[in-house]
């Protein structure tokens, strides 16, 4: 999701508090020291406002008097204070940090989890840059903001209120004249709010935006070195990075611009109160240490109010940071259970065949369009109709573009068919749970994706929770993986790194292939699985695989004759629908367009 449609989301009736307040079940938990820390808080800083009385007794009294021993015990009580407000406010410290990060994480916890749990369409519409953003930089901003502007909001809050009250008490003259730039500053900082709440959106969604060039740079550095385009994905990154930093700019401006007037307008009071002061003095109307204890307590409440615009920067960065976390947390997740009655489906899809019944893989009227394509447009899959006998192998042919891997994904239901439905052994799939379908169907992609683990933890990954070292051996040996990984290092347990690029690509596609098989799933779709392969790897492969497939119920795309042969029969798929059914030398005398296919010539989908 790149930056500039993320920004359109940003609505003029957004509401810093409604987006912050949806934080509260993750803070509810330490609502308790998060108020400890707040009240200690509240005390060290109204300890500051006791020093401008201190100074007030010492003028009047000791100075006054020429008592030395008066103004030490006066610089005493002082030091005192000074100690108390630091200890207090390294308390508060202490009292937030653990809790609060803890809130980070469990935010960071449910963020992976529920990503785990959206659907593929989902994470084909989104940039992971834009996600990873989200999970680190937005989740720090969120934790940043619960550990300090939110509680020295309420903290100035409460200090510049009983300044005041002090104020009005000393003089309340002098207290009116330092009233007066309230009106303005709350008219500067709600314009600073509006227009540095949209900023700030922008901004972040950028951080999205570059962290994806940088990810897919890295994982992709291979093309970027083997075609030397170095010099155009540095453009590119530069280009990002002007953008941010345009954005950063545009922020310091509004920030640097409401701290003057935050700084500027109570200065002025002061000021004004300073001279209108010291004339009163002069007069005989207002005492030394009344002026001093009221200039005093007027300077410790200047950073509560400059920090004002500071706080409310950091307020508006964690009120977008939150908005763009439940973005996604508020993206339905896959239904875990049965999914609701798919149209075109006979009584809705809810027929349930008895568990003894064995029918294979059926799909029955399948039609398939992605969500977000145009209505006009035609689907990508239209009214399939295909039966794979138990125990059979099927093997899918078609040309770029014609619906296999689609088709492929809908049997675990990976996408949901849009009409008609798909049975396992008389069962619709949509009845299932998803952990039992996917217990029962196994897949290999043809884009093998293996992960920053060992060989055998990749390779377990598609297992049952019990497998172990045998099923780890036997799923190797069929995908002739065994030769390789014991010359690796370690063996199994060797590091295959991030993607498995330390690996070639037929050393990653035999791991994917062994994943998919050490289950021993009843139900088994693989997406030209020997694609990588040498000719005489491929050959002891499909060996192995053969033993494996009659074990099983499989669906096999396939693109060139070598695989075909491994299935009992072969469908041809034609612009998102079945054009024949048969064996491999029925179609080859029968159909045209599939044996151009199996002559090479054909357009081959890789």
């Amino acid at each position: 999701m790149p930056a500039e449609q993320a920004v359109a989301k940003d609505s003029p009736d957004r509401s810093t508090v409604r987006s912050l307040s949806r934080l509260w079940p993750y803070v509810r938990p330490v609502r308790g020291r998060w108020a400890a820390a707040a009240v200690v808080a509240i005390v060290a800083s109204c300890l500051s406002l006791v020093i401008p009385l201190v100074l007030k007794w010492m003028v009047d009294g000791p100075v006054a008097a020429r008592d030395p021993g008066g103004v030490w015990r006066g610089a005493l009580y002082l030091l005192l204070l000074g100690i108390a407000e630091a200890v207090l406010f390294g308390f508060r410290r202490w009292l937030v940090a653990r809790p609060l990060a803890g809130v980070e994480a469990r935010m960071r916890a449910d963020l992976y989890r529920h990503l785990q749990r959206l659907p593929i369409a989902f994470h084909d519409r989104w940039a992971s840059g834009q996600l990873l953003s989200r999970g680190t930089t937005d989740l720090m901003l969120v934790r940043m903001f619960l550990a300090f502007p939110l509680t020295f909001m309420l903290v100035n809050g409460v200090t510049v209120l009983a300044g005041f009250v002090l104020l009005l008490g000393q003089d309340w003259t002098l207290g009116l004249v330092l009233l007066t730039p309230v009106i303005p500053l709350v008219v500067a900082c709600s314009l600073f709010e509006t227009k540095y709440a949209v900023v700030a959106r922008r901004a972040q969604d950028q951080v999205g935006d570059l962290t994806t060039v940088v990810e897919e740079s890295v994982l992709g550095i291979r093309i970027v070195k083997g075609f030397g385009r170095h010099r155009s994905q540095a453009l590119a990154f530069r280009e990002l990075a002007e953008r941010l930093r345009s954005t950063e700019l545009v922020k310091a401006r509004l920030l640097a611009g409401v701290w003057a007037l935050i700084t500027i307008i109570p200065e002025l009071a002061i000021g004004a109160a300073l001279v209108l002061g010291t004339v009163r003095v002069a007069d005989g109307d207002l005492s030394a240490g009344t002026l001093v204890a009221f200039l005093s307590t007027a300077l410790a409440l200047r950073w509560p109010v400059e920090s004002i615009g500071f706080l409310l920067a950091m307020s508006q960065e964690a009120a977008t940071a939150t908005e763009r976390y439940f973005e996604v947390m508020d993206e339905p997740e896959e239904a875990s259970g049965p999914a609701s009655p798919v149209a075109g489906a006979p009584d809705g899809g809810r027929e349930r065949a008895p568990d003894a019944v064995r029918d294979g893989l059926r799909f029955e009227g399948v039609s398939f369009r992605y969500p977000d394509a145009d209505a006009d447009a035609p689907a990508v899959l239209d009214r399939i109709d295909l039966h794979i006998r138990p125990g059979e192998t099927l093997a899918l042919v078609g040309g770029t573009g014609s619906g296999k891997t689609t088709l492929t994904a809908l049997v675990p239901r990976l996408h949901e068919a849009t009409d008609g439905r798909i049975l396992l052994d008389g069962e619709d799939i949509t009845l299932m749970e998803r952990e039992r379908l996917r217990a029962l169907v196994s897949v290999a992609f043809e884009e093998p994706t293996l992960f920053s683990a060992s060989v055998g933890e990749n390779v377990l990954m598609g297992g049952t929770e019990g497998a172990g070292e045998a099923e780890l051996r036997r799923a190797l040996g069929v995908a002739q993986a065994d030769g390789f990984v014991a010359a690796l290092p370690q063996g199994t347990a060797t590091q295959v790194g991030e993607q498995g690029l330390s690996l070639s690509g037929g050393q990653r596609q035999r791991l994917a292939l062994a994943r998919a098989v050490v289950g021993r799933p009843r139900f088994l779709v693989l997406d030209d699985p020997l694609s990588a392969l040498d000719v005489h790897t491929e050959a002891l492969v499909e060996a192995a695989l053969r033993e494996v497939l009659r074990e099983t119920t499989a669906l096999v795309v396939a693109h060139r004759p070598s695989t075909v042969m491994l299935a009992d029969r072969v469908a041809l798929l034609s612009r998102g629908r079945i054009a024949a059914v048969g064996t491999h030398h029925e179609l080859l005398r029968s159909n045209a367009e599939y044996a151009w296919l199996m002559s090479g010539e054909g357009d081959e989908e890789r």
